[in-house]
C-alpha cells in the first residue's frame, strides 16, 4: 500500500492578526488592510476558499512567509459586509488544516502554495484512555465556565455533548480567550489525543489564574468594605462630638496654629506651616494623611527655633578646661584658643569648622567634648561611619512612609539650642552607593556662606545654621572628596610620645579606673616606672585606649587580691607585671646592639608610632644579583635599587672592587617578613649596610638613622620623625643620624627625646657613611678620592672666572 501523495493548490491567502481559526468553526471579523481586501475578492472569484494563517507578530502591516506561522486553516467565505471603502467584514467557516509550503505572491494580495493536512482518526475513540481525557476537559471546562461567568450556556452544553476528542479541543480553544501563541499550538497538533490533553494543560493554568483573580478580588472588595464602615463609623463619631461641644480636631488645629505664631518665624516658615495646619483640618477623621501632616508639625515645633545658650567666649576660661581635661597637645590647644579668641574679638562673625585629623586614640572626641564645655555650649554628636545615604544628611521627602528629618536637624533638636557644637565623627568613613553620597550633601551644611538658609528634604523650610559650631574628626584626610576638605580648617594631632603617655596615665587614666573598679588611692600603687614598662612592652599604638586597658586589667586583679583577702594593698612591680597582664605581647623590636657588618638599625613610622627597623645585607661570590626580601613595596625596592647605583657609581671613591656587580650577589633583608614595609626613608639605611657588607667595614653600636638617598648621594628629608625618634630612645638608641632638612622638626620632638639621644644632621651619603662606620682596616687604601659634588662646585667655579 502506497502513501497517499499530499494535496497541494494555490490558493489566496489571509493573514490574522492576534486571530485563528481552527476546522468547522464559524469566526466574523474585520479587515482592514488593502491586501487582506484584495484576497478576499479574489477568493470570492473562485470557489469562496482562502488560507487563513495567523501573523507571528501582530505589529507586522506587510508580512512576509518569515512572519506567518507554517499551519493555518483553509476556510470557506460564507459571507462579506462592506463597512465603508477600506474595510469590510467577513464571517468564515474553517474546513480542514492545511500548511503554508510558500509564499510566491505578496501584491496586490499574498497568494502562496498550501499542503492541505490530512485530520489523523483516532484510533481509539471508545477507549478508556479517550474517555479519562474527554471527562479531564469537561470537568476543566466546567470550573473555567464558573470562574468566569461569561461562557454562554448553549457552549457549555455543547462542549458536554461532544464526544469527539479532535473537534472538541478545536471548539473549546476556538471559544475561550487564550493568547494566540496557545492557540496556534493547538491548531499545529495533528494528533487529537496530544491536541486535547495539550488543551487540558492550558485549561487548568487558566483555572489558576482566574482563582487567583477571584482571590484578590475577594481581597479588595473585603478592604473596601472596612474602609467604608470604619469612615462611616467616624463620621457618625464626628457628629456625635458636635452635638456634644466635643471638637476635639478643631482645639488640635488651633493649638497647631496658636504655637506656630507664637514661635515669630520668617514670613516664609510661617506661612508654610499655617497652610499645613489648614490641611489638616480638612483631613478625615483619622485618616493616613492626618497622621503624616501631625507629625511633620511636630518635628518643627520641636525645633528650637528661638532657643539659644549664652556663650562664654573667654580664651582664659577655655584653657583651663582644656589644660583640665588633656594633657600634651599644646599646638592642638593654641590653635582652638585661637579661634576661641577670634570670636571673643568678632562674636558675629562666621564661625571656622574644624577638621581634627589623627590616629584612633588621641583624644579628639574628647577634645571636641571640652570645646562645648568651655564655650558653654550644647554639644551633639553625628556618627557619620558608615553612612551611605544622602537622606541620612538631608532627610527623606515626606512621600515616603516612615520619612524623617535628616541627622543635621535631629542633632539639633536633640540639643536643644540653635547654637550647639555638632560633632560629626568620623567624617573620613563617609560612603557612597546608588542612593547618593552623603559627602556632597555635607558641602551646603559645612558652608558658611550657604548653610544660614539649610533646606531639609523633610522639612522643606529655611532653618538658620550659621550660629552652629562644626567640629569634625577624621583618622585621615585621604578619603575626604576635595570640596569638603576645602570647606575645614585641618588640626593635625599626633600620636603621644611615652612621657606623655605616663602623664595621661597617672593623671587622668588610673585615678578614673581606679573609681570605676571601687579601689581608693592607697589600695593600688603603680609607679612611673612600672606604667613606662606597660607602654613599653604590653601597648603600641598612637593614643591610650589599650594603655587604659592594661590599667583596667591590674585594676580587675586587684580586686580579686582584695576580695580574697590575699592582702590589703597592692603593688604593681615591674618584674611582676607578667603575673597581672601575661606575657608581653609586644617584646623589644629585633635590632643590633653591637658593631656588626652589614647590619644596620633603620626607623620606619606606622600608624601606631614608630618602629626600629633592621637591615641586613649580605654579599656573596655569584653573577651580580640584587636579591630584596622581607615584604617590601615598591618605593622600597627602587629605594634599595637606588643605593646600589649610588655605591656603584661611586666605587673606587669608596674604595669597593669595580666589579662587584658582575661576580657579586647582594641579598638584602628586612625581618619580620610577615609584616608589609614600604618608602623611601630607609635609604641610607640600606646604602650604609650595602657599603658596610662590601667592604667589611663594621657598622657603629647604638646608632640608628633614616633618610632618602639619591642617585647622587644626597640625602632627602623624611616624615614621621617625632615618631621615629622615640622608637629610637625606647629601644636604647643613642645617635640619631637625620637629614639636614629635619633639623626643623627638632623642635616639635618631646624635650626629653631631645635631650636623651644625640643627632646628627647629614646632607650627603659620605657624611653618613663617616658617622656610621668604623674606620677602614690598615692595608686599606688611603682616603683620596674627592668629595662628593665636587666635579660640580669645580664646573660652577670655573663658569664664574669664565664671566
Amino acid at each position: 500500500m502506497t502513501p497517499m501523495e499530499p494535496i497541494t493548490m494555490n490558493m489566496p491567502v489571509l493573514a490574522l492578526r492576534g486571530l485563528t481559526v481552527f476546522p468547522h468553526m464559524n469566526l466574523t471579523f474585520d479587515v482592514e488592510r488593502p491586501i487582506s481586501i484584495a484576497a478576499l475578492e479574489r477568493a470570492m472569484e473562485g470557489e469562496q476558499e482562502v488560507f487563513l494563517v495567523t501573523q507571528r507578530e501582530i505589529g507586522v502591516e506587510h508580512p512576509e512567509e518569515k512572519d506567518l506561522y507554517q499551519i493555518g486553516t483553509v476556510s470557506h467565505i460564507r459571507q462579506i459586509l462592506r463597512l465603508s471603502s477600506g474595510s469590510a467584514r467577513v464571517m468564515v467557516e474553517g474546513r480542514r488544516r492545511a500548511r503554508l509550503r510558500r509564499l510566491w505572491q505578496s501584491s496586490p494580495y499574498l497568494q502562496a502554495n498550501i499542503e492541505e493536512l490530512p485530520e489523523e482518526p483516532p484510533s481509539e475513540a471508545r477507549s478508556p484512555r479517550a474517555e479519562a481525557l474527554l471527562r479531564q476537559a469537561w470537568s476543566l471546562f466546567s470550573e473555567y465556565a464558573q470562574l468566569s461567568g461569561t461562557v454562554p450556556e448553549e457552549i457549555l452544553t455543547a462542549v458536554m455533548d461532544s464526544r469527539d476528542v479532535g473537534r472538541l479541543a478545536d471548539f473549546i480553544t476556538q471559544n475561550i480567550p487564550l493568547r494566540h501563541t496557545d492557540k496556534q499550538e493547538i491548531l499545529e497538533e495533528l494528533a487529537p489525543f496530544v491536541r486535547l490533553r495539550k488543551l487540558n494543560g492550558l485549561l487548568a493554568r487558566e483555572c489558576s489564574i482566574l482563582g487567583f483573580e477571584h482571590e484578590m478580588e475577594g481581597k479588595i472588595r473585603d478592604q473596601l468594605i472596612r474602609t467604608q464602615r470604619d469612615q462611616i463609623l467616624r463620621t457618625q463619631i464626628r457628629v456625635l462630638q458636635n452635638e456634644l461641644g466635643e471638637d476635639d480636631d478643631e482645639d488640635e488645629v488651633e493649638d497647631y496654629c496658636r504655637k506656630i505664631l507664637e514661635l515669630h518665624l520668617g514670613e516664609e516658615a510661617e506661612k508654610h506651616l499655617l497652610k499645613e495646619a489648614g490641611k489638616l483640618s480638612r483631613q478625615p477623621y483619622g485618616s493616613a494623611e492626618a497622621s503624616v501632616i501631625r507629625n511633620y508639625l511636630d518635628v518643627c515645633l520641636e525645633m528650637p527655633w528661638n532657643t539659644e545658650t549664652r556663650e562664654r567666649v573667654s580664651v582664659e576660661a577655655a584653657r583651663k578646661v582644656l589644660e583640665k581635661d588633656h594633657f600634651g597637645l599644646a599646638k592642638v590647644k593654641e590653635r582652638i584658643l585661637e579661634t576661641i579668641a577670634v570670636r571673643q574679638m568678632n562674636p558675629k562673625g562666621k564661625g571656622q569648622i574644624l577638621c581634627l585629623v589623627g590616629p584612633p586614640g588621641v583624644g579628639k572626641t574628647s577634645i571636641a567634648i571640652s570645646v562645648a564645655k568651655a564655650l558653654n555650649r550644647k554639644l551633639a554628636r553625628l556618627s557619620l561611619g558608615g553612612v551611605r545615604d544622602e537622606a541620612d544628611i538631608r532627610g527623606h521627602r515626606r512621600t515616603y512612609i516612615g520619612s524623617m528629618p535628616g541627622r543635621v536637624i535631629d542633632a539639633i533638636i536633640r540639643g536643644g539650642s540653635m547654637n550647639p557644637l555638632l560633632l560629626l565623627d568620623e567624617i573620613d568613613k563617609l560612603g557612597n552607593d546608588y542612593r547618593g553620597d552623603p559627602a556632597s550633601a555635607l558641602l551646603e551644611v559645612l558652608d558658611s556662606e550657604q548653610n544660614h538658609a539649610f533646606r531639609d528634604h523633610y522639612m522643606e523650610i529655611p532653618v538658620d545654621l550659621s550660629r552652629v559650631m562644626f567640629i569634625t574628626t577624621a583618622n585621615t584626610t585621604d578619603t575626604i572628596p576635595q570640596p569638603l576638605l576645602d570647606r575645614m580648617e585641618v588640626i593635625r594631632l599626633s600620636s603621644y610620645t611615652d612621657e606623655e603617655k605616663v602623664e595621661i596615665a597617672r593623671r587622668h587614666l588610673l585615678p578614673k579606673q581606679l573609681a570605676e573598679h571601687g579601689l581608693k588611692k592607697s589600695s593600688l600603687r603603680v609607679d612611673d616606672g612600672v606604667l613606662r614598662a606597660i607602654i613599653r612592652d604590653y601597648t603600641r599604638e598612637s593614643g591610650v585606649r589599650l594603655l587604659e586597658r592594661r590599667i583596667a586589667a591590674l585594676c580587675r586583679k586587684t580586686d580579686m587580691k582584695l576580695v580574697s583577702g590575699e592582702t590589703k594593698r597592692v603593688t604593681v612591680t615591674e618584674a611582676e607585671l607578667p603575673k597581672f597582664l601575661d606575657c608581653q605581647p609586644y617584646p623589644p623590636a629585633l635590632h643590633t646592639v653591637r658593631e656588626e657588618v652589614g647590619v644596620v638599625n633603620g626607623l620606619a613610622w606606622t600608624e601606631t608610632g614608630g618602629e626600629i627597623l633592621e637591615v641586613e645585607v649580605n654579599v656573596m661570590e655569584g653573577t651580580g644579583k640584587l636579591e630584596l626580601t622581607g615584604n617590601l613595596g615598591d618605593v622600597m625596592k627602587e629605594s634599595a635599587q637606588a643605593a646600589l647605583s649610588c655605591i656603584r657609581s661611586r666605587a673606587a671613591v669608596l674604595d669597593v672592587e669595580a666589579e662587584f656587580y658582575k661576580n657579586k650577589d647582594i641579598h638584602v633583608h628586612f625581618p619580620e617578613g610577615a609584616v608589609p614595609k614600604d618608602g623611601p626613608s630607609a635609604g641610607i639605611a640600606v646604602t650604609t649596610a650595602m657599603l658596610s657588607a662590601l667592604t667589611d667595614r663594621k657598622v657603629k653600636a647604638g646608632i640608628a638613622m633614616t633618610g632618602e638617598v639619591t642617585l647622587r648621594g644626597r640625602v632627602l628629608a623624611i616624615g614621621g620623625l617625632k615618631e621615629k625618634t622615640m622608637a629610637a630612645l625606647r629601644s636604647g638608641i643613642g645617635t640619631v643620624l637625620i637629614p639636614k632638612d629635619n633639623v626643623r622638626d627638632l623642635e616639635e620632638i618631646d624635650q626629653t627625646v631631645r635631650a636623651a639621644l644625640k643627632f646628627i644632621p647629614v646632607e650627603t651619603i659620605d657624611q653618613v657613611f663617616d658617622a656610621a662606620l668604623t674606620p677602614m682596616p690598615e692595608t686599606a687604601r688611603e682616603e683620596t678620592a674627592e668629595p662628593l659634588f665636587a666635579p660640580m662646585a669645580r664646573e660652577k667655579a670655573e663658569a664664574v672666572l669664565r664671566q
